[in-house]
C-alpha cells in the first residue's frame, strides 16, 4: 500500500479529483490518501502561497502528490502554487505526453503522439522582474548548466525507457546565445551519449510550426521552461483536446502529478467536466509507483470507453460520439470497462517500459574566470546618444573606456542610427582594451564618478571570459 498526498483543488478540481479516486478504487490500486488544501480558499484566507506548512510536511513526508487543478486570484502578490511547488521541490522535468485518439476524437492530426519533456525550474519562470525606469521593466532568463543538463539527460532516458526513437532540442540560439546557447551546447554534448536514439535541434519558432503542421515528425522534444509551456498546450490541443492530458512532474525525491488544463469556475458543480486529463495524470503516477498493472487496466478502460463514444461536452461530436454524458457517468463507464481493451486504439502495454534512473549532477572543476569590464545601466531621459556619451567619458580612468551604448540591445553608440527609438534605459559598456583584466574596485570608481557627475546609474552587469572565451553578449549592430 502506497500512502500518497491528494490535494482536491478549486472549481471543477473536487468533481474530477473524486471521480479519478472511484477510478482507482475500482482497479485495485493499492494507494492510502493523506488530503491536504491548497489553492483559492488558503489564498484568500491571508496566505499568499496558497498552501501551508503543514501541507508541505505531508507532501515532503509521502513523496507523491496528486493535485487536481487550483485557482490563483489575481493580484495581491499571490505566488503560482504550481511553480511554488515544482521549485520547492525540485521536480525539474515537466513530461506531457501529448496523442491523437483518431477516429474517436476529431483532430487534424490522426497519428500524432508525441512526449513534450520541458525543464520546470528555471528560465523567465525564474519570475525575477524589475522595474529599472519610467519606461523599462526587466525580466531575468536564467539557464544553467545543471539545470540543461538534467533536463536533456531525463528526455533522452525517458525515450530510451519508453522505446521511442528519437529526441528534438528546440531553442532560440540564434538570438539569446548565451542562455539558449548553453541549453543547445549542453544537447549537443549529451546526444553523444545515445547512439541508439536519433537526435536533432530546431529553432524554437520553426520547430513550433512544424509541430503544429506535422506533429507525427516528432517523438520526445525537450526543451526550456517557457517553451515547453507554450508548445505542450498547442500540442495537446490539436491532438483534440487539452482535457484529454495529464503530466507529470519529476525530481530527484519528490513528484507530482495532474492534468495540464486549469480549475474552469464556471462549469464548476455542473457534472459537466472532463476528468481524462487528471485521470491520465493518475495513470502516470500509478506508473511511476510500480503500480503497473493497475495503470494498464484504467488507461485501457478508458481507451475503451474513448472507443465507445462516451464523450463528455468538450470532445462530443456529432461525428465521432454516441453518448454524452457527464463527470461522474464518465467515470461510471471507465469502471465498467475496467478488464477490457480498445479494439481500435492500440492497447496500453507498460511491461517492456524501463525505470529512469539518472545519475545526481555532477559538478564540473570551475574555469578560469577573468573579468574584463562592466556594463552600466543608467536612466537617462534624453534622446541623443551623443550627448550621453560625452556625460559618461568623464568616468574613464585606468585605461577603461566607453567601448559602446545600447538601448533595447541596439547599439546607439557609436555610429547608430537617427532612425532607431530609444527608451530611456541605456546599456553603456566599459571596457580595457584587448579585453585586459580590470578589478571590482574599477568597477567601484566607475560608480564613484557616476554619482559624482549626477548620472543615475540602476543596475550593472560584470563582463566574464571564462577559460578566455567572451561570456557576454555583443550589441546589436556590433
Amino acid at each position: 500500500m502506497k500512502r500518497i498526498t491528494i490535494a482536491k483543488g478549486d472549481g471543477i478540481g473536487p468533481e474530477i479529483m473524486d471521480a479519478t479516486l472511484r477510478i482507482m478504487e475500482a482497479a485495485g490500486a493499492q494507494l492510502e490518501y493523506d488530503e491536504i488544501e491548497v489553492g483559492e480558499k488558503v489564498y484568500l484566507a491571508g496566505n499568499t502561497s496558497g498552501i501551508s506548512k503543514e501541507s508541505w510536511d505531508k507532501i515532503r513526508t509521502n513523496k507523491i502528490f496528486f493535485k487536481a487543478p487550483i485557482t490563483t486570484p489575481q493580484g495581491g502578490g499571490y505566488k503560482s502554487l504550481n511553480v511554488s511547488t515544482r521549485k520547492f521541490l525540485g521536480l525539474y522535468a515537466n513530461v506531457r505526453p501529448c496523442k491523437s485518439y483518431h477516429p474517436f476524437v476529431e483532430t487534424k492530426h490522426p497519428v500524432m503522439d508525441v512526449v513534450i519533456v520541458r525543464e520546470n525550474e528555471e528560465d523567465l519562470y525564474a519570475g525575477i522582474e524589475h522595474q529599472q525606469t519610467d519606461e523599462v521593466v526587466q525580466c531575468l532568463k536564467l539557464i544553467s548548466r545543471p539545470g540543461c543538463e538534467k533536463i536533456i539527460r531525463y528526455a533522452f532516458e525517458y525515450a530510451r525507457a519508453n522505446n521511442r526513437k528519437k529526441v528534438t532540442c528546440f531553442s532560440k540560439d540564434n538570438i539569446m546565445k548565451q542562455t539558449d546557447g548553453l541549453f543547445r551546447k549542453v544537447f549537443d554534448e549529451i546526444k553523444v551519449e545515445y547512439p541508439d536514439i536519433e537526435n536533432e535541434h530546431w529553432i524554437i519558432d520553426i520547430g513550433s510550426a512544424l509541430l503544429a503542421d506535422s506533429p507525427e515528425r516528432f517523438d520526445v522534444i525537450v526543451t526550456a521552461n517557457l517553451y515547453g509551456d507554450v508548445i505542450s498546450d498547442i500540442a495537446a490541443q490539436i491532438t483534440g483536446s487539452v482535457g484529454l492530458a495529464g503530466s507529470s512532474n519529476i525530481g530527484e525525491e519528490c513528484s507530482m502529478f495532474e492534468a495540464i488544463h486549469g480549475s474552469a469556475p464556471d462549469i464548476a458543480g455542473k457534472n459537466i467536466a472532463n476528468p481524462s486529463g487528471i485521470l491520465n495524470g493518475a495513470i502516470m503516477m500509478l506508473i511511476h509507483i510500480g503500480q503497473i498493472e493497475v495503470a494498464e487496466k484504467i488507461q485501457n478502460a478508458w481507451l475503451k470507453t474513448m472507443e465507445d463514444g462516451i464523450h463528455t461536452a468538450d470532445i462530443y461530436s456529432e461525428a465521432t460520439s454516441k453518448q454524452k454524458v457527464g463527470t461522474k457517468e464518465f467515470a461510471d463507464a471507465v469502471i465498467a470497462n475496467l478488464g477490457q481493451k480498445p479494439s481500435t486504439l492500440k492497447p496500453a502495454d507498460y511491461a517492456s517500459s524501463k525505470p529512469i534512473e539518472l545519475r545526481k549532477y555532477s559538478r564540473k572543476a570551475p574555469r578560469n574566470k577573468q573579468l574584463v569590464g562592466v556594463d552600466l545601466f543608467v536612466d537617462w531621459k534624453g534622446e541623443d546618444p551623443n550627448e550621453l556619451a560625452a556625460k559618461l567619458q568623464r568616468l574613464e580612468a585606468n585605461g577603461i573606456k566607453l567601448n559602446m551604448i545600447t538601448n533595447r540591445g541596439i547599439k546607439v553608440w557609436p555610429e547608430g542610427f537617427k532612425e532607431t527609438f530609444c527608451t530611456d534605459h541605456w546599456r553603456c559598456r566599459f571596457k580595457n582594451e584587448e579585453n585586459k583584466e580590470v578589478t571590482k574596485k574599477d568597477i567601484i570608481d566607475i560608480l564613484s564618478r557616476s554619482e559624482e557627475n549626477e548620472i543615475d546609474s540602476i543596475k550593472t552587469e560584470n563582463l566574464y571570459l571564462f577559460d578566455g572565451v567572451q561570456s557576454f553578449s555583443l550589441g546589436q549592430g556590433q
